[in-house]
């Protein structure tokens, strides 16, 4: 049996095998977790998700547009109906449209502002309010978030913003629900190769550069995302609440 063969997590934002969410969501179910998982009803998201998630066993797989508070509600009574609590979540969902994010900052539109915050910001704290609840023993919840957040990396533009906003919410969420036993804490990834970094301008050159002048000389790989994802959600990590945990070979730490 594996540390997390009692627990019941949620998992939103898995699209395809190279999703940070899905590194994650591997190895919790390595460590016997029983996972549900929204997907996005356009397109062939539907499709893709059910063909990683079934063969784990995952047996609540709902969809979920989190521009829609009416889904986040549904997705949340749907674990519980099927499990009746829950004990961690993960948040893996940012957007923004792809016009907006080619474009200097200084040329964001208003509409493009305002979707790209709701759907990468606001998300986490709808979805936060609906996990609560649920969470009637305490609980973890886990979102991802990215260096440009904190610094100006070129290329991440309006994104870099809305992580910063992000790596907020999560302070203020953690203070929130910590009375609850509720831990809130992000994970800073460094550059994967995932279906939303194909939008990032200047995304290989980034990516090249940033194992070359990492202090361990390296990508950051899913495993490390996976090890690092189990202790955030684990008890090993309960004191641990309202922190930007990087997972970025040591890439944050250097001044140029």
């Amino acid at each position: 049996m594996g540390r997390f063969s009692e627990k019941i997590g949620m998992v939103m934002g898995v699209a395809s095998e190279r999703s940070i969410a899905w590194a994650m969501s591997s190895a919790l179910d390595a460590e016997g977790a029983t996972l549900a998982f929204t997907y996005l009803p356009m397109g062939s998201n539907e499709r893709r998700v059910r063909q990683l998630v079934e063969p784990i066993g995952a047996e609540v797989i709902v969809p979920c547009n989190v521009q829609h508070d009416e889904d986040i509600v549904q997705a949340f009574e749907a674990v519980h109906e099927k499990y009746g609590r829950l004990d961690f979540l993960i948040h893996s969902i940012a957007f923004a449209p792809p016009n907006e994010l080619r474009n200097p900052y200084v040329q964001t539109s208003r509409q493009g502002w305002h979707l790209a915050m709701d759907s990468s910001v606001y998300s986490l704290v709808a979805a936060a309010r609906e996990a609560a609840p649920l969470m009637t023993d305490g609980g973890s919840i886990v979102t991802i978030s990215y260096f440009g957040g904190e610094k100006v990396m070129p290329g991440y533009n309006l994104m870099g913003v809305c992580k910063a906003a992000l790596e907020h919410s999560v302070r203020y969420l953690a203070w929130d629900l910590g009375q609850q036993a509720i831990r809130v804490n992000a994970l800073s990834a460094g550059p994967m190769r995932t279906i939303s970094s194909a939008g990032i301008t200047g995304f290989d050159e980034l990516h090249d550069y940033a194992a070359h002048k990492a202090p361990l000389r390296r990508h950051t790989t899913p495993e490390d995302l996976g090890a690092t994802g189990l202790y955030l959600l684990s008890d090993d990590s309960s004191g641990v609440t309202g922190e930007i945990v990087h997972v970025d070979c040591g890439f944050n730490i250097l001044g140029l």
